[in-house]
């Protein structure tokens, strides 16, 4: 039961709800920056558009009726889906505002429900649980109905996947700052979490003999290691080698996210052994030579399905897979890359040269040697001349100055896959996402990804987080839930080494 002087307080935000609807039609409004959100003027208008949304986006049934009101023609899906995809970017913007603002949620009506449910705390349970269902209707959008009648259409789950790709790039360029569009965006993204849970989804092994359609998006979309051509494509699917995507019924021929996985005999420690040195094509598989499963690519293909998890489903069900084909397999690791590790190093190397700390990062003995690979004075001059080499790949051609930056790299490294945060979680996004999964952060591997991207991403280090299958439901809730990062003696050795050795 909710006590008297808590009821009072919702009543009078409640009055404050219905002051706020003078505030939206106050002249003046749009010129106070704190009420700007109330009446985010459209820049431009788009022809045709306040009669098209009139039209298809079908006033919400009363809660009597909910059940028995027959649904819109599937013209009106149809409609706006046209009318949408004719539009440019802005054109885009405007409509998006127009519907997420104008066809949302009626909060008068919330209000009133929410104080009936308060004086209603008195009475039967069945009559607070009617009222409450009542209040839960109310809080659905408008326009999710349409929402909801689009995905009945042919087409209508990728446009609706496209339409919230749409958004989230409005909201990641700031070219709209509504919560009216970042509402939206959590409508779409409730929704389609429910359209693509896992059970929705199949899991499809992708091999030589696919459609080749469907091999051609497997190759375009490889955000990782890109495929270079199509030999190189079909030993990625071939001996020795294991793709796997899932699809939905609702979006056929169009792989969601991929899985790429090496057959190995031991852990890999660089990615050259798996994408450029290959069994020939025509080579039986030795099963005595498997052991291990290295996923060493996993790629989102759909924008707008951002922060619906799939991936960590996807990497759970191909191990059951290969248990089920390899029995005796008990390795499994990725072979991850490290995004951000060379600019995060870039930017405080920066900050050190500014400080003069240059004694912070490395240890003396390391900076003579920095300076005289480098032929560079002390100081300052050295630190530039570091942060000069790191950027370019010419340093890993050299094996003197591969020898003398190894140690400080693979310890900095260590440092900002484990000690870097994020709201208390790991910063960097990949690291974050495998140990989500209860993964451990098991092993650094030096010039493990040689390619230009490489070095430029992450110095040409890469990382294994380990699947110990045992143990993954363990470290994930330790992770999720005290934000502990479990890791290998090698990893927390490293990362000692820089606390002994950095300040930061």
């Amino acid at each position: 039961m909710i006590s008297h002087p808590v009821i009072r307080a919702f009543r009078s935000s409640v009055r404050c709800w219905k002051h706020r609807a003078l505030f939206k039609a106050a002249p003046w409004a749009s010129d106070v920056s704190g009420w700007r959100w109330f009446s985010a003027p459209l820049r431009g208008s788009v022809t045709g558009m306040d009669d098209i949304l009139a039209r298809v986006v079908a006033p919400i049934p009363t809660y009597e009726t909910r059940d028995k009101s027959p649904p819109p023609p599937e013209s009106n899906s149809l409609e706006f889906m046209h009318f949408y995809k004719s539009l440019n970017k802005e054109g885009k913007l405007d409509v998006l505002t127009k519907l997420s603002q104008d066809f949302g949620v009626d909060h008068k009506s919330v209000s009133e429900l929410a104080l009936k449910l308060l004086d209603t705390q008195l009475r039967d349970l069945a009559t607070i649980l009617q009222v409450e269902d009542r209040l839960r209707y109310s809080l659905s959008p408008r326009y999710k109905q349409l929402l909801n009648h689009i995905s009945r259409v042919e087409g209508g789950v990728k446009f609706l996947v496209d339409l919230r790709a749409d958004v989230l790039e409005i909201l990641a360029s700031k070219a709209s700052e509504s919560p009216h569009i970042r509402d939206l965006n959590g409508t779409l993204k409730s929704l389609l979490s429910e359209w693509f849970s896992v059970g929705l989804l199949r899991l499809e092994r992708i091999t030589w003999k696919s459609p080749c359609e469907i091999l051609q998006k497997i190759s375009q979309y490889e955000a990782v290691h890109p495929v270079r051509n199509w030999t190189d494509l079909k030993r990625r699917v071939g001996p020795y080698r294991r793709c796997y995507a899932f699809t939905h019924a609702a979006m056929p021929g169009e792989p969601l996210v991929v899985l790429h996985v090496a057959l190995t005999e031991d852990i890999s420690d660089n990615i050259q052994s798996i994408v450029r040195e290959f069994a020939t094509l025509d080579s039986e598989e030795d099963v005595n030579k498997i052991n291990a499963a290295i996923f060493y690519s996993i790629s989102s293909t759909q924008a707008g399905l951002q922060g619906v998890e799939l991936g960590n489903y996807l990497i759970k069900r191909v191990v059951r897979e290969l248990q089920s084909e390899f029995p005796h397999m008990g390795q499994f690791s990725s072979l991850s890359p490290i995004p951000g590790f060379s600019s995060w190093l870039q930017g405080l190397l920066n900050q050190f040269k500014k400080e003069s700390r240059g004694a912070d990062l490395l240890s003396e003995q390391e900076w003579k040697e920095v300076e005289q690979a480098t032929d560079s004075a002390p100081g300052t001059p050295a630190i530039e001349a570091l942060r000069k080499l790191i950027g370019t790949s010419e340093w890993m051609h050299s094996e003197r100055l591969s020898r003398v930056l190894e140690p400080a790299l693979m310890r900095l490294c260590a440092w900002y896959l484990y000690g870097e945060k994020r709201r208390g979680y790991a910063l960097n996004p990949v690291a974050n996402f495998h140990l989500q999964n209860g993964a451990t952060m098991w092993r650094l591997n030096w010039r493990a990804d040689i390619s230009p991207r490489g070095v430029a991403n992450s110095c040409g280090i890469m990382v294994n987080y380990r699947y110990f299958l045992n143990e993954t439901s363990k470290n994930s809730a330790l992770y999720l839930q005290n934000k502990a990062i479990t890791a290998s003696e090698q990893v927390l050795g490293l990362v000692g080494q820089f606390q002994k050795n950095s300040k930061l």
